[in-house]
């Protein structure tokens, strides 16, 4: 939601007002789309990650109070749990030098996050989910201290009137409940913005589902949860069961989840606020009792619709759409929030680098790929590729024009096929040749390798396990050395399985307080 909230209960009125609301900010969206009011084309993309806090024994401190108070940047933010946190990197235009200027940003701001972090015994990990949670660790009592998160938490609670369920089947099966949604911050992931047209935002949302799966299966990083090896991204079920307002009787009924991979191509942008309005109610019925979206417009002003932006962020599609005003001019971005977080600055850089030169490249085929991919087929590849990860076979239209659908290994599909658009795409971004060569080529290697960052954290605990460690120890072990090499920087793809001064093959692990450190 990004905007400060005041806690407080609502009662019937408040909803039946915030709904009128939430119908003229949907009249005045409508009226600023039919004057062509938006800004003009920016090429422009934003960025944020979502962070853990780590000590050096790798298990999660709960203090991004104190660790924010020391960074003291804007940059940095709270999230929903205390051991989170969130970077936000200003918006670049994508062209030229972007791909390596990002990067440096990233080291250069995570790095000093992570030395004061060390100030007082804590650390930055960047990583999907961090294998050393525990079903202690996310309770209410570790709910950031921020009105938002504490309203937020209590809407969602009222609205499901009982414990949350989670169970998720993968390589083991994790069943448990909760008495709040802070199993969500387990969560952390890497959120890529791109700002569209108004005449272009379908074909860039609709781009993005279709590849939402392969971005999955080439960059999961999120297979451990509460010690249990589940999938090899297993965010998507925990989000989606950790904030579900459904008791199991509207699931039933067939009532669409708030964390949702949506059910159809869309024509505009337009049809997901819509649909927002028309399937979600309110969780947060705050109205802003100063604006009225359109009397601003029949004045010749630029509503800011907050009462629509609010709303649009309790719904929790993996594409996102967004609208926003900046120096008075509205625009709107799509905002991709598939990928997990990490492992490393290069790999984050590389898969921005494969989203936005695939995105730009599919928006622009004169035979859309959704023209010819059933939604059905790509929302059963996302959950495939959150199932097996680098190892997914995926739906795709056949090449040709013989048309049809196959089954094609994730890898293959994205050696063969995927990363000569991405190239395409970056080339028509005007990204230079060598910075796309570089990024596009991690993403190559994974694939030739079949390694990403949930590979190798799974080969790299059973390594630690089947050499004598209990389980937690090992998550512990693996968690540590994971952090060690996430700071040296090197893509997952290069990284060794198992750990320093182990004889190959041995799966010897090194004592707990000896080389997996911060």
């Amino acid at each position: 939601m990004g905007e400060k909230v005041v806690a407080g209960g609502f009662n019937l009125s408040d909803r039946q007002k915030y709904r009128r609301k939430l119908q003229q900010c949907l009249a005045g969206l409508g009226r600023l789309l039919a004057e062509k009011r938006f800004d003009r084309p920016r090429n422009l993309m934003g960025l944020e990650i979502e962070l853990n806090l780590a000590g050096a024994d790798g298990l999660p401190r709960m203090m991004n109070a104190e660790v924010l108070e020391r960074i003291a940047s804007r940059d940095f933010q709270t999230e929903l749990g205390m051991f989170n946190l969130e970077v936000n990197i200003v918006p670049h235009r994508l062209s030229g030098r972007v791909l390596d200027q990002l990067a440096e940003e990233l080291r250069t701001g995570l790095g000093y996050a992570h030395r004061k972090a060390a100030e007082i015994g804590s650390g930055i990990v960047m990583i999907g989910i961090l294998p050393t949670l525990a079903q202690h660790d996310l309770v209410s009592a570790n709910l950031s201290d921020v009105d938002r998160y504490v309203l937020l938490n209590e809407q969602i609670v009222a609205a499901r009137g009982e414990e949350f369920m989670l169970d998720i089947d993968g390589v083991e099966r994790l069943t448990c409940t909760s008495a709040s949604i802070v199993p969500e911050a387990a969560c952390t992931s890497v959120q890529l913005h791109l700002q569209v047209t108004p005449a272009r935002f379908a074909d860039v949302w609709n781009a993005a589902q279709a590849v939402a799966a392969v971005q999955v299966a080439v960059g999961a990083n999120s297979p451990f949860l509460f010690g249990r090896e589940l999938w090899r991204e297993s965010r998507p079920p925990l989000f989606q069961q950790a904030t579900d307002t459904r008791p199991p009787e509207l699931q039933a009924q067939g009532v669409r989840p708030r964390t949702w991979f949506g059910e159809r191509w869309v024509n505009s942008a337009y049809d997901l606020f819509e649909e927002n309005l028309r399937y979600f109610p309110a969780l947060l019925p705050i109205c802003d009792e100063e604006e009225d979206p359109l009397r601003v417009l029949d004045d010749g002003g630029v509503p800011g619709l907050q009462e629509l932006v609010l709303h649009n962020g309790t719904v929790y599609r993996w594409n996102r759409p967004v609208y926003g005003v900046v120096d008075g001019v509205p625009h709107l971005r799509v905002e991709n929030r598939v990928l997990p977080a990490g492992p490393t600055v290069t790999d984050v850089v590389a898969n921005a680098a494969f989203y936005y030169g695939l995105v730009r490249a599919l928006a622009e085929d004169a035979r859309p790929v959704w023209s010819r991919l059933p939604f059905a087929a790509a929302a059963d590849n996302f959950d495939t590729a959150c199932r097996h990860g680098i190892d997914a076979e995926l739906q795709w239209p056949r090449p040709g024009r013989a048309g049809g659908i196959s089954r094609v290994p994730a890898v293959k599909l994205v050696r063969d096929e995927l990363l000569p658009l991405a190239a395409a795409g970056l080339d028509a971004w005007h990204v230079e040749p060598a910075d796309r060569d570089f990024y596009l080529g991690v993403i190559e290697e994974r694939c030739k390798r079949r390694v990403n960052g949930a590979s190798w954290q799974a080969d790299t605990f059973h390594r630690a396990h089947e050499a004598g460690l209990e389980r937690e120890a090992a998550l512990a072990a693996t968690t540590r050395r994971y952090s060690e090499l996430m700071h040296q920087g090197e893509p997952v793809h290069t990284w060794p399985v198992g750990f320093p001064g182990a004889a190959p093959g041995s799966g010897a692990v090194p004592d707990r307080n000896s080389e997996c450190q911060f």
